[in-house]
């Protein structure tokens, strides 16, 4: 079996990806596509961010994926009833025949990922068919199991990967050639990424797809809260429903190589010098007083040796590294594999998390995580809180961890380029 959890599915059956009617915006009744975009609910974590793109359109797609009112219940409630208006509004509209979604992805630097987006037949953890690499936390999967039972809507795909054949497979023949075609929207948003969508309804090609997935299993690559959360939702319901299946966007890597960034720690309540002290003699500990490009390259070099972190929020960087190994031998559950026990991410939460500073990791009132660097640091300075910088873990890590079954810590990669929010949707009641 080949490695990352995108190898030949062993179990009884592989992927199984189905049409759906596509719910959309209507663009005449929108001021711009690209204003009523998001990225994922979980990128979107600053309040500036936030009300940033609810200033864009009084239609964008935050206002379901992040409700703002008082209470839980209550933004869930909102939530659905803002879905519910701008359906009846004509504001998003559904597709008139079930299909898949060619989607594709491209930036000013060269980059291009195309995938297809469908409604993903849910599978048990033993059958082998997706594989998570990170961990989740209850109460995240909690809040989006609730707003998805008060929308009953997917309101944005997460992101998996497979190992395809490159361009000789079904799957991908289809794709590219339906690239070819115009489009049925096409948007660049503000962080200058260009978005087309393209849906597949011929039944032949449907077959076609269906019948190459069929043999291949996948790796999550971002959204496992939102995956444990169709799973615990498919239990709730009774078999066959439409809670059976669950929004993705699948990449085949062979093709698009996806990248892998690092994301980063914010601990609200722990000021820089209080986080240095008790650092004393348990690991190295050196002071750089440069921007945050030098210092993020001295953080990748003293990677290349062992684990390695930069804190932030005091105005200078502190690059932590060479830790005592007789400290990780007392705190690093040892009946891991050696390559879970020596990630940055691993000694982060069982070393200087539980052991060092004694935080609650699965608390946001303590710990918050942040995929944009420099916004990290902005919040730690301007909170007096302590930024604690990662260095992504290597893409083949990961794969092997998934294949033998074992996963990371939570939060401890972020593949993309991750799909926008917005595009399309799927009504679970359609």
């Amino acid at each position: 079996m080949n490695t990352a959890g995108h190898s030949e599915a062993t179990a009884r059956r592989g992927l199984e990806l189905t049409p759906f009617r596509g719910l959309r915006y209507d663009p005449d009744r929108v001021g711009s596509l690209a204003a009523v975009t998001s990225p994922p609910y979980d990128v979107v974590v600053r309040p500036d961010g936030l009300h940033h793109l609810q200033d864009a359109d009084p239609h964008n797609i935050v206002r379901l994926i992040l409700p703002q009112s008082a209470t839980p219940a209550e933004r869930n409630e909102q939530a659905a009833r803002t879905l519910r208006r701008w359906l009846s509004e004509g504001v998003l509209t559904t597709d008139r025949e079930p299909g898949l979604y060619v989607y594709e992805q491209c930036d000013g630097d060269g980059m291009l990922q195309r995938g297809i987006i469908g409604a993903l037949h849910l599978s048990e953890p033993s059958e082998g068919v997706v594989l998570p690499h990170e961990d989740v936390m209850p109460h995240v999967v909690a809040d989006r199991a609730d707003l998805m039972r008060a929308t009953s809507a997917n309101l944005e795909p997460l992101l998996l990967t497979y190992r395809g054949n490159g361009s000789g497979s079904a799957t991908a023949e289809v794709v590219e050639r339906t690239a070819a075609r115009p489009p049925l929207l096409a948007t660049t948003t503000e962080d200058g990424f260009r978005h087309r969508l393209w849906s597949v309804t011929d039944p032949a090609d449907l077959v076609r797809i269906r019948s190459d997935l069929a043999h291949h299993q996948a790796l999550i690559a971002d959204g496992h809260h939102r995956w444990a959360t169709y799973r615990r939702l498919r239990a709730e319901h009774p078999s066959p429903s439409p809670w059976d299946y669950g929004l993705v966007l699948l990449v085949d890597t062979a093709r698009y190589p996806l990248r892998v960034r690092a994301i980063h720690r914010l601990l609200h309540d722990l000021p820089v010098a209080e986080a240095l002290a008790p650092l004393e003699g348990l690991f190295r500990v050196r002071r750089l007083d440069v921007p945050l490009a030098e210092a993020l390259n001295a953080l990748a070099d003293a990677a290349c040796a062992g684990n390695a972190f930069l804190l932030a929020g005091d105005g200078a960087f502190h690059l932590v590294d060479r830790p005592d190994p007789a400290l990780l031998a007392r705190t690093v559950p040892a009946d891991r594999p050696t390559a879970w026990r020596t990630l940055d991410a691993t000694v982060l939460h069982a070393t200087l998390l539980d052991h060092v500073w004694h935080i609650p990791e699965d608390s946001p009132a303590h710990v918050a995580y942040i995929h944009d660097t420099a916004a990290t640091v902005e919040k730690a300075e301007r909170d007096g809180g302590t930024a604690v910088l990662m260095h992504p873990v290597r893409e083949e890590v990961v794969r092997d961890l998934a294949r033998q079954g074992v996963t990371m810590p939570r939060k401890s990669t972020s593949f993309g380029p991750k799909p926008a929010s917005g595009l399309v949707l799927r009504a679970l009641d359609v």
